[in-house]
């Protein structure tokens, strides 16, 4: 069986997206923690919901510092799209390392600034590993009803800390010489490097 390496936040959508996968790939979790601008409840409700899915295995990065560098160096309103492709270029070495086929997000299309078509797109641009959204053409409310139908509703619930360093007025439409402008004030590299450092792999039991 191939194995995924599945992004997984807490919220609705990604343990949805991660159950549906599962059933035809071996799935491994990769959780992006940003303490300290948030506790530790994202990556414990991550682990819970890794249990309750049957993973086995979990990734988690703190990468608070991380995505600060894009806030305080960078134009806000970009933040999203930056900090995904960063986020997916970090996923993509640990794909690798796992030899996992695909990378798995809960990104539905048209939900929140940087899931527009022309945001996705430039995401995806980051990595050269095939990026599997399976939740793609659903909206909220059908998303929450299958995570009630999976018994993840309650798990999941909660407040979403993924936009805690996010813009009130996010670009909805990024150009790709924009992002590479904006990527060009930070050292991508490293970034990369100190994101796959600090990563703690922890088997559920």
């Amino acid at each position: 069986m191939h194995k995924a390496l599945c992004l997984i936040s807490g919220g609705y959508d990604s343990p949805v997206a991660s159950s549906i996968i599962k059933e035809r790939f071996e799935p491994i979790a990769l959780h992006f923690s940003i303490q300290p601008f948030t506790d530790s409840k994202p990556e414990l409700k991550t682990k819970n919901i890794c249990k309750l899915l049957g993973i086995k295995k979990i990734y988690v990065i703190s990468a608070g510092k991380l995505f600060a560098e894009i806030v305080n160096k960078c134009n806000h309103r970009y933040y999203y799209v930056l900090s995904k492709r960063l986020m997916l270029r970090i996923a993509e070495k640990i794909a690798r390392k796992e030899r996992c086929s695909f990378i798995v997000t809960g990104e539905s299309l048209g939900q929140v600034s940087s899931q527009t078509l022309d945001n996705l797109t430039l995401i995806d641009k980051a990595a050269k590993l095939t990026v599997l959204r399976p939740l793609l053409a659903y909206d909220k409310n059908e998303i929450i009803s299958m995570s009630k139908d999976l018994c993840l509703y309650e798990i999941s619930t909660g407040p979403e800390v993924c936009d805690r360093l996010g813009p009130k007025n996010p670009k909805t439409r990024c150009n790709e010489k924009s992002i590479k402008e904006e990527e060009r004030k930070l050292s991508i590299p490293n970034l990369v490097s100190n994101g796959v450092k600090n990563a703690k792999c922890e088997y559920i039991h």
